[in-house]
């Protein structure tokens, strides 16, 4: 049996927080604002792997109004989200993700996002997917508001 989850996540650009992306941080005059570390796109991530197994999202998984989960990094969220799948007895088929921002240009990032998330996930690198791009000055993204990420994700079941 094969699952597929689909994940969107959305923060602000502001000044005083690190750009955090795929675990990686990446050199920014501005971060994204979130009760956690505010990595979009491992948030994204998180929520297609949720979905494919009907067990809600990130927000009833790690509520912004927990005080436990302030400044946490989105690697440790990601991890609980992993041993949940496992529980369940399906492993991770594949990862496609999208990040859409303006600046910085983050083609030097990519692979090491890749990296990190293939690591902490235990998959091989060719399946996790990360691509980038702008909306060309466009929308909130375009003028640098803020960030968002798209996220699909495929499941298969491996206990009966």
């Amino acid at each position: 049996m094969y699952r597929i989850g689909n994940g969107y996540d959305v923060h602000r650009l502001i000044e005083g927080r690190k750009l955090i992306l795929g675990g990686i941080e990446i050199p920014f005059e501005k971060g994204l604002e979130g009760h956690s570390d505010a990595d979009v796109l491992i948030h994204a991530i998180m929520d297609g792997l949720l979905g494919a197994l009907a067990l809600g999202d990130i927000g009833q998984h790690f509520p912004d109004t927990d005080e436990e989960y302030r400044g946490i990094s989105s690697i440790k969220l990601l991890n609980h989200v992993k041993k949940l799948i496992d529980n369940k007895g399906f492993e991770i088929v594949n990862i496609d993700s999208q990040i859409v921002m303006q600046q910085p240009k983050l083609k030097p990032y990519i692979f090491n996002m890749r990296g990190n998330l293939a690591k902490e996930l235990g998959l091989d690198l060719d399946r996790v997917s990360i691509k980038a791009t702008t909306e060309e000055k466009l929308g909130f993204t375009g003028k640098e508001i803020g960030v968002k990420s798209y996220a699909v994700v495929l499941l298969k079941k491996i206990k009966k």
